[in-house]
C-alpha cells in the first residue's frame, strides 16, 4: 500500500465521511433537544409508507389495491383541482415577460403582470423585494382587507407578504415567547389542532396549553373550557396567546359570530394576544358567512378595537386557490407595540423576503378580475365551481360516514377536511398498545395497507382520552372521493368485525 492508502486503511469509517476522528460535533445528545420533540403528523410514518408502497407498486409488486390515494393533507392541485385560469397567466407572463407580446393573453392579464414587474427590482420576479413585501402588493391587500371587513380601515403598513400563513405564524409565536420556568409563555391552542402550532411551540420551548372543542357541538368553542385552561396553565406557566383557527383545521367547523365575540372579550379579560389562523376564509359551506376576528373586533368598539392585539393570517394555498407550492400568505397586524413592530420588522429582514412569485400570487386573490375585465367571467366561473364542489363533497363526506356503524362525523361546515369519530372495539385498542401504537394509528395504517388509503391518526392533533378520531380531506374528485368513502365503511365494518369476535 501506498503512505496515502495506509492511511485511509487505518482511518476510522466516520472519518472518511467528513467526521471528526474524536467523534462527531453534532449527535442526538449533543443536539437542541427541542427539535427532537417537534412532532408533524400530517406527515408522519403514516405518509413514509404511503411513499413506500407507492414505489412497491411501481417496482411490480402485488397489493390489494392499484393505487395509493392521499387524503392526508391539504393539497388541492396534488388531488387533481386544476389551477385558476388568470393566477396561472398573470404568474407566466411575470415569470418570461416575452409572452406580453402574445395575443392569446388577455389584456386585463398583461395589465397585472406588467405592473408587478414594475413594482419588481430590475422590473423581474427573480429580484428580491422589500423584507415587508412588495409595496403595492400590500396596498391592495389592505384594499382586499377593506372590502371583506365592509370598509374598516387597514394600513399597508401593518401588512406583511410572508411565506405562505405558517411563516407569519411560526415568525409572530417566536416574538411571544419568553420567560424561564413558571414564568415561560403559554399558548392556548385548540384541541384537535393543526400540528403546525404544537411542533412549534416544542421547537420553541413553549408551553402548550390545551383547550378542548365541544365535538357534541360541532367542535364549537366553550367559555368554560378557555377558563379552565388559563386557570390550570398559570400554575405552571405565563399564559400569553390564544390561537383560533376559523374555519377549523381538522375539524371543518365553522365559528358563529358570537362565539367570535366570545374570544375577543376574553382575550381582553385576561389579557391575552390573540392568534387568527383565517387561511380558509373562502371555504365555507354554512350559510356562506365568514366573520374575520378583525371585523368582529372593531365592531365590538373602541373598548376592544383599540386595546386587543391580534395577528390575523391569510394564504394563497387553500380556498379556490389552491396554490401549496407558491408559499403565498400575509398577516396583518392590530395594536402591536411600536417597538415591538420595529422588532418584527427586523426579524423578517433576517430572511430578506418570501418568495417574490407568491407575493404575485397574492396580489392577484386579493386583486382578481373585475366585472368590466375581459378575465372576469372565466375566472368567476371557475371559482364558483371548485368551491360548490367542495361544498358538495363535504355533504357526501358527512353523510357516507353517518351511514357507517361505529363512524360519528360532524357536519363539514368549511375549510377541506373531516374528522370524524371512529369506536374502536377494546381488542383492537389491545392490540395496538401490544405494538406500542395509538389505537388510530394502528387502524390508520392498517386501512393503508389493506386498502391504499393514507389518513392521519386524530392522535396527531389531539383528542380526548378514549375517544379516536381520523383527518381525512375532501379534496379527491367526486368520483375518486366516493371510492375513498366506501373503502373507508367496508374497511371499518370488516376491522370492527374482526376484533369484535
Amino acid at each position: 500500500l501506498s503512505v496515502l492508502g495506509r492511511r485511509r486503511a487505518n482511518m476510522p469509517q466516520h472519518a472518511e465521511n467528513g467526521g471528526s476522528s474524536l467523534g462527531r460535533v453534532l449527535t442526538l445528545d449533543s443536539m437542541n433537544p427541542n427539535v427532537k420533540r417537534v412532532e408533524y403528523a400530517v406527515r408522519g410514518p403514516i405518509v413514509t409508507r404511503a411513499v413506500q408502497l407507492e414505489k412497491e407498486l411501481k417496482e411490480g409488486a402485488k397489493k390489494p389495491f392499484t393505487e395509493v390515494i392521499r387524503a392526508n393533507i391539504g393539497d388541492a392541485q396534488a388531488m387533481g383541482q386544476k389551477p385558476i385560469t388568470f393566477l396561472r397567466q398573470v404568474l407566466a407572463l411575470c415569470t418570461y415577460p416575452e409572452l406580453l407580446e402574445d395575443d392569446k393573453f388577455p389584456e386585463d392579464a398583461k395589465q397585472r403582470a406588467r405592473r408587478i414587474l414594475q413594482a419588481c427590482g430590475g422590473q423581474s420576479i427573480g429580484a428580491y423585494s422589500a423584507s415587508q413585501g412588495i409595496e403595492c402588493i400590500r396596498q391592495d391587500v389592505s384594499r382586499y382587507i377593506e372590502r371583506r371587513d365592509g370598509g374598516i380601515a387597514s394600513n399597508p403598513d401593518n401588512i406583511y407578504l410572508t411565506t405562505g400563513a405558517s411563516d407569519a405564524i411560526v415568525t409572530i409565536l417566536k416574538l411571544l415567547v419568553a420567560g424561564q420556568g413558571s414564568t415561560r409563555t403559554g399558548v392556548l391552542i385548540s384541541i384537535p389542532q393543526y400540528p403546525l402550532y404544537s411542533a412549534t411551540l416544542a421547537d420553541l420551548g413553549a408551553v402548550q396549553v390545551n383547550y378542548y372543542l365541544n365535538e357534541d357541538n360541532c367542535w364549537s368553542l366553550d367559555i368554560a373550557e378557555w377558563k379552565r385552561a388559563v386557570t390550570e396553565a398559570r400554575q405552571h406557566c405565563n399564559p400569553r396567546v390564544l390561537c383560533i383557527i376559523i374555519p377549523g383545521n381538522p375539524t371543518g367547523q365553522v365559528q358563529s359570530r358570537q362565539r367570535i365575540e366570545d374570544v375577543i372579550r376574553f382575550a381582553k379579560e385576561e389579557r391575552l394576544f390573540l392568534m387568527a389562523d383565517e387561511v380558509y376564509q373562502d371555504n365555507v359551506y354554512k350559510d356562506n358567512t365568514f366573520h374575520s376576528f378583525k371585523k368582529v373586533l372593531f365592531e365590538m368598539g373602541p373598548e376592544y378595537s383599540s386595546t386587543v392585539e391580534l395577528a390575523s393570517f391569510h394564504s394563497t394555498s387553500k380556498c379556490y386557490m389552491g396554490e401549496c407550492g407558491f408559499r403565498g400568505g400575509y398577516m396583518e397586524v392590530i395594536n402591536l407595540d411600536p417597538g415591538v413592530k420595529a422588532q418584527l420588522t427586523k426579524l423578517v429582514s433576517v430572511r430578506l423576503c418570501a418568495p417574490v412569485p407568491g407575493q404575485a400570487l397574492l396580489d392577484l386573490v386579493v386583486n382578481p378580475p373585475q366585472p368590466d375585465e375581459p378575465s372576469h367571467a372565466t375566472f368567476m366561473k371557475e371559482r364558483t365551481a371548485v368551491l360548490a364542489n367542495l361544498a358538495t363533497k363535504a355533504k357526501l363526506t358527512e353523510e357516507a360516514f353517518n351511514a357507517v356503524p361505529g363512524i360519528k362525523c360532524n357536519p363539514v361546515q368549511g375549510a377541506m377536511y373531516t374528522f370524524p369519530q371512529i369506536t374502536l372495539p377494546q381488542k383492537a385498542i389491545d392490540k395496538a398498545k401490544e405494538a406500542g401504537q395509538e389505537a388510530d394509528m394502528y387502524y390508520c395504517m392498517r386501512l393503508l395497507e389493506e386498502e391504499g388509503i393514507c389518513l392521519v391518526p386524530g392522535s396527531g392533533f389531539g383528542q380526548r382520552a378514549g375517544t379516536f378520531h381520523f383527518r381525512m380531506t375532501i379534496l379527491p374528485p367526486t368520483e375518486k372521493l366516493k371510492i375513498v368513502l366506501e373503502k373507508i365503511s367496508n374497511f371499518h365494518v370488516r376491522f370492527t368485525k374482526e376484533f369484535s369476535e
